[in-house]
């Protein structure tokens, strides 16, 4: 059985490029992420589900951990 690890870290995640003009699919990942307009920072429990999402729109964002 896996250990369950303490996890509280947290990463904050700041949309510098537009979305427009690409996929829907990566619009709709920076909306999921909280991200409304540009330069706006979000602060999200860090997790695989958080970072596959940032993985997919890294070319838009900023990550700081």
């Amino acid at each position: 059985m896996p250990k369950k690890e303490n996890n509280n870290k947290t990463v904050l995640v700041t949309l510098v490029r537009s979305p427009i003009g690409y996929t829907k699919d990566q619009k709709a990942t920076v909306l999921a992420l909280g991200l409304r307009r540009m330069h706006q920072t979000v602060e999200h429990k860090d997790s695989p589900a958080l970072r596959g999402m940032i993985r997919k729109v890294i070319h838009l964002v900023q990550v700081e951990e």
